[in-house]
This record gives structure tokens, C-alpha cells and sequence, in this order.
């Protein structure tokens, strides 16, 4: 006999009642955040949201031309700007990093540190720091990178005045983050299912839009709508619709105290 799968752990963000207004989304390539978020990001600024991106690399170890090699950072720039605007989003950041020397130095998460104060998001969408052995691609080490750099500025350095404190004598603040979505992790880990189904055509069209990094489309656009179906079935949805899935912290919220 097959074990059924365990159920997914229940998420502790409930739409109705935590309001979102402001989302930064952090991403090691241009293409990363289409590929896990796009449907939810399109959502979010279709309901007024104001979401921004912040890239880590410049991905410049992508594609697949050796002509391009002197105009990808450019080219992937550009793709990463039309893909962001078809989901309502046109405030990008970058890091400058090199693509595949990714690492969560204290150079990265001061930066990420300083935008996130900058920026003051109610969420904090990141690639996940574990990996995800049922399908590897997901966890580039440039990936794992994003998400512990991410998750180490969160806490404590965000929220700590006496962290990097440069920063906060150049006005920046310290701040308490309410929330932590991480994406392309262990299925085990995800809680948090949202329903894209609305949304898989501008999601597909933001992919579609990086074209120096998949030249077989129709394999591409397989395996995206299968994932998203899949995703459904594992969050309870009902048969054909579509999702987005997410491992859900609470940083910041009623039962946190001080320091803990």
C-alpha cells in the first residue's frame, strides 16, 4: 500500500485577517521570482499592494548563446524589467553579485538589511535557505545563499539599533518584520497555498519574457502548469484550480516578546 501524503502544516497568515500593503521580494536571478511567485505578485498589485523586487546577482552566468555573453547582464536586466511590469511591479533593486559566488556574507546582509528598512514591507518573500531534494533545481546554491543571507538580516539584524549601526546613523531605523515567505523549498516545509488560477496567464507571460534562459518553451510551460496543479491538490484546492505555495513564518506578532 502507498502512504498518502502527509498533510501540509497549517499556515499562520490568514488573508482575512492580516493585511498586506507593502511586499519586497528578494531573488538570486532575474526569472526566480516568475517562476515561484508571479501569480500571487500579480494578485497582490491587482488588489493594490505595492510589491518590489531586489535581485541579488545580475545573472550573468545565464543563458545559453556564447554570443550574448558581453550583453546578458543587460539583456537579463531588461527581460527582468518587462516580466516585473506585467505583473504591476516596477521597483527593482539589485545587489550586484556575482552569478553562482553567491554567499551570505555580511557585505550581502547589510544590504539586505538596509533595503528592507528602507523599504518597511509587511512581507518578505525570499528563496528558502533549505534545500529541496525532490527536485534539485530548485535550490542553486545562489538560491540557498538568498534565503540564509535573507533570514539571518531579518533576525536580528532588522530589527537590532545596534546592528550595523552605519545604517542607522544614515536614518534607517530598526524594524520588526511581521512576515517571512519563502519559496523553492522542501514541499515538507510549505504551509501556504494561494490560489492563482486568475493569474497563470500573466504568470506564464512574465516567463515567457526570459527568453535568453529557456529556449524549449513548450517544456517549460509543461512543467509550470503541472506544479501548479499540483500545488493546488496539495493545499486542499478544488480539482483544476491552480497555486503558488509558500513556507509562511510569523517573524513579528502578538506572541513575540523582545529578543525572542
Amino acid at each position: 500500500m502507498v502512504a498518502e501524503p502527509a498533510a501540509p502544516a497549517q499556515s499562520p497568515f490568514d488573508p482575512a485577517k492580516h493585511r498586506v500593503e507593502r511586499v519586497l521580494c528578494f531573488a538570486a536571478h532575474p526569472d526566480d521570482i516568475d517562476f515561484a511567485a508571479a501569480g500571487t505578485i500579480a494578485a497582490w498589485t491587482a488588489a493594490g499592494v505595492h510589491v518590489s523586487y531586489c535581485i541579488m546577482t545580475d545573472g550573468d552566468a545565464g543563458g545559453f548563446d556564447p554570443a550574448h555573453r558581453a550583453e546578458i547582464i543587460s539583456l537579463r536586466a531588461a527581460e527582468q524589467a518587462r516580466a516585473a511590469k506585467l505583473v504591476g511591479v516596477t521597483d527593482i533593486f539589485y545587489l550586484h553579485q556575482r552569478d553562482g559566488y553567491l554567499e551570505p556574507t555580511h557585505e550581502v546582509i547589510k544590504g539586505v538589511v538596509k533595503l528592507i528598512r528602507e523599504v518597511r514591507p509587511d512581507v518578505v518573500l525570499a528563496m528558502h535557505p533549505e534545500r529541496n531534494w525532490n527536485r534539485l533545481q530548485k535550490s542553486h546554491p545562489d538560491h540557498l545563499a538568498v534565503g540564509e543571507a535573507v533570514t539571518r538580516a531579518i533576525y536580528p539584524a532588522v530589527e537590532n539599533p545596534f546592528a550595523y549601526p552605519e545604517l542607522a546613523e544614515a536614518g534607517l531605523a530598526a524594524y520588526k518584520l511581521p512576515w517571512l515567505w519563502l519559496y523553492a523549498g522542501p514541499d515538507e516545509r510549505e504551509n501556504h497555498f494561494v490560489d492563482v488560477t486568475d493569474h497563470v496567464a500573466t504568470k506564464l507571460d512574465a516567463i515567457h519574457v526570459h527568453v535568453s534562459q529557456h529556449p524549449d518553451v513548450a517544456a517549460m510551460e509543461l512543467v509550470v502548469r503541472s506544479g501548479l496543479l499540483a500545488n493546488a491538490r496539495r493545499g486542499g484546492l478544488a480539482d483544476g484550480r491552480s497555486a503558488e505555495a509558500f513556507h509562511v513564518v510569523a517573524v513579528n506578532g502578538p506572541g513575540t516578546i523582545a529578543g525572542f
